[in-house]
C-alpha cells in the first residue's frame, strides 16, 4: 500500500493552497460566523469549479468520484486555510445518496448529487446518534437522542437520517453556540421522508465513515497551519535578547506538534486508501485516522496558543479561527472515546 501522494495529486493540493490564499479565508470565516455567507459560497463556488465537491459523486451524477484519497486531499487544504460551511456534512451528503442509489434508490440520488458535485447545492446531514454504530467511529455532528446540524440555516438542503428512515428537513430550530463561531449549530425538525428501509441504515453507515475521514483530513490541514504560524511567530518574537524559537523547551513543543502531525498524516491516507479499496478494516482505520489527527490538531492549537502567549487568548487574532476549530473538530464525527473503542473492537 502506498501513503505517499503523487505529483498530480500534490499539483492538485498546490492549486487549491493558492487559491484559498488569495481569497483571504480568514476574513470569509470571520464573515460566516457573523451570519453573512455571502464571501463564503463565492469561496464554495470556487472551490465547485475545482472540483472538490464533484470527488464524493460518482460519474453517472456529473462527478468525478467517488475518489477518497483526493477528497482527502481537498479537505487537508480546506482546513489549512480554515474555510467555513458544511463542507464534510455535504461530503457526508454524498456519499449517503451515493449509496442509496447503488442500493436501489436512484431517483432520490439523481435528484440532488449533480447539485451537489456542480456547488449549486449546499448539504448538511445529521445522524442521529446510533446510526453509525460499527462504522467510522460516530455518528453525526453532536451528541445524544437529537443531534445538531451543522449550518442548517445556511444549506440549500438538510438531511436527518433516524434509524432507517431519511428525511428532508425544511425547519430548524435556534442557532446554537460552538466552540467554533463560524459553525453554526441547530437542531433538525420535522421533514419530509425521502427512504426508509435497511438501505438507509447502512447508506448512514457509510456515510459516517466517509464524514469522519473527512473531518480527520480537514484536522490535519489545521494542524499543520497552526504549527506553521507558531513556527513563523517563535523566529520573530524576542525575548532576553533571542528568538524564543532558540529555546529548548520552545523547540520541545514544536517538535511535539510536529512528530503528532507526521504520525497523523499516513493514518489519514491510509484510512482514505482503505475506503477507496471498500476495504472490511476501513472503519477501524477510519477511526485511527480521525481520533489521531484531531488529537494532533489540538496539540498543535495548545502549542500555538502556550508560544504565543497572551496575545494567543485574543479573538482579535486570526490565529483564535483554527484554535478554536481544532476543539470543535475533535468531537465532531466521532469523539476521541469512540474512536478508541472503534480500533480496539474485535
Amino acid at each position: 500500500m502506498r501513503f505517499l501522494l503523487d505529483d498530480q495529486q500534490r499539483d492538485f493540493a498546490r492549486s487549491l493552497d493558492a487559491m484559498l490564499t488569495a481569497a483571504d479565508t480568514p476574513a470569509v470565516a470571520r464573515a460566516w460566523a457573523a451570519g453573512d455567507t455571502a464571501p463564503g459560497r463565492a469561496v464554495w463556488a470556487r472551490l465547485a469549479e475545482a472540483g472538490v465537491f464533484a470527488l464524493a459523486v460518482p460519474e453517472r451524477h456529473d462527478g468525478l468520484g467517488p475518489l477518497p484519497v483526493e477528497l482527502a486531499v481537498a479537505l487537508r487544504e480546506l482546513g489549512r486555510h480554515v474555510v467555513p460551511g458544511p463542507v464534510v456534512e455535504t461530503v457526508a451528503a454524498a456519499a449517503l445518496l451515493d449509496r442509496l442509489g447503488t442500493l436501489g434508490d436512484e431517483a432520490t440520488a439523481a435528484n440532488w448529487l449533480p447539485g451537489i458535485a456542480s456547488g449549486k447545492t449546499v448539504a448538511s446531514l445529521c445522524l442521529i446518534s446510533g446510526n453509525a454504530s460499527g462504522s467510522g467511529c460516530g455518528s453525526g455532528s453532536g451528541s445524544g437522542e437529537s443531534p445538531y446540524a451543522l449550518d442548517a440555516e445556511s444549506a440549500d438542503v438538510v438531511f436527518v437520517v433516524d434509524g432507517d428512515t431519511v428525511r428532508l428537513t425544511e425547519v430548524t430550530g435556534p442557532v446554537q453556540s460552538s466552540a467554533d463561531p463560524a459553525r453554526r449549530l441547530s437542531r433538525p425538525l420535522g421533514g419530509t421522508v425521502l427512504a426508509r428501509g435497511p438501505r438507509v441504515s447502512a447508506a448512514a453507515a457509510h456515510a459516517a465513515e466517509v464524514a469522519a475521514l473527512a473531518t480527520a483530513a480537514q484536522a490535519l490541514g489545521l494542524g499543520r497551519a497552526l504549527l506553521a504560524r507558531t513556527v513563523e511567530y517563535a523566529r520573530q518574537r524576542t525575548q532576553f535578547g533571542a528568538a524564543i524559537g532558540s529555546f529548548q523547551a520552545v523547540k520541545h513543543r514544536l517538535a511535539d506538534a510536529l512528530i503528532a502531525l507526521e504520525f497523523a498524516e499516513p493514518l489519514v491516507h491510509a484510512a482514505a486508501l482503505a475506503l477507496a479499496a471498500d476495504a472490511e478494516s476501513s472503519g477501524a482505520e477510519i477511526a485511527a485516522a480521525k481520533v489521531s489527527a484531531c488529537e494532533a490538531a489540538c496539540s498543535a492549537a495548545r502549542t500555538a496558543l502556550h508560544l504565543h502567549g497572551a496575545l494567543g487568548y485574543t479573538e482579535e487574532l486570526d490565529l483564535s479561527l483554527w484554535i478554536r476549530k481544532a476543539r470543535a473538530l475533535r468531537g465532531a464525527w466521532g469523539t476521541p472515546a469512540a474512536c478508541r473503542a472503534r480500533v480496539l473492537a474485535p
